[in-house]
């Protein structure tokens, strides 16, 4: 770690240090910051690291935006991400399951992300436990992914039931999608963290962003 290891832009410190800590660089949320803050500090990332760059939750304006201020990068616009220097593929298969069509804007934010820095995404949408036909039609193609990122509003049953069919890392994500007693996605999370399928790893309400991360970080150790 250098002696400062951030950088000090008057209106925010972007930590220059975490790719030689983390093995890539701070990623920017987007909410809450003006375009000319998300430029300064993906212009201050990009010149202190080498790998790709990410910023978060960006809308569409915003983006065009921000890449007319710093060219170069790309956007996908289901997962509201921008990215500069994309990672190169390194052959790690992730699993973006989804039980409903409703989740589909958090699987998208973590498979945009997981691309971005260079897993390999196949989604699998709408494979709910209301039908469970639709998930056993396409269990061959999860038991044979290195991790699964597992998204589920509702009663979030959905990661149990997948946490019990694979040998591989489950990362549960629960949604705010459903009716009055889903509490906007805390009974999900409840029932994630509850599940009896040992093992698996639950991150926060609709971050289809940390879970793409945690897939990061268990790729990163093989």
């Amino acid at each position: 770690m250098s002696n400062q290891g951030f950088d000090d832009l008057g209106y925010a410190r972007p930590d220059t240090d975490r790719e030689a800590r983390q093995g890539l660089p701070e990623v920017v949320y987007g909410p809450g910051k003006t375009v000319a803050q998300i430029a300064g500090v993906v212009t201050s990332l990009l010149q202190a690291n080498t790998g790709p760059v990410l910023a978060t939750r960006i809308e569409p304006e915003d983006a065009r935006a921000a890449l007319a201020a710093v060219p170069d990068g790309d956007y996908d616009a289901p997962g509201r991400l921008l990215v500069w220097r994309r990672a190169a593929p390194r052959g790690y298969r992730l699993a973006v399951v989804s039980a409903g069509t409703s989740d589909g804007p958090v699987a998208a934010e973590a498979a945009a992300v997981a691309e971005a820095v260079g897993l390999t995404v196949h989604r699998f949408t709408d494979v709910g436990v209301a039908g469970l036909h639709r998930l056993l039609a396409v269990r061959d193609d999860l038991v044979t992914a290195d991790a699964v990122v597992c998204i589920a509003g509702m009663e979030g049953a959905l990661p149990s039931v997948v946490g019990g069919l694979v040998g591989c890392p489950v990362i549960a994500v629960p949604t705010s999608v459903g009716y009055g007693a889903n509490l906007q996605g805390v009974t999900a999370l409840l029932a994630m963290l509850s599940s009896c399928a040992a093992g698996i790893t639950v991150v926060n309400i609709d971050s289809g962003f940390a879970a793409a991360m945690a897939a990061h970080r268990i790729a990163s150790r093989r």
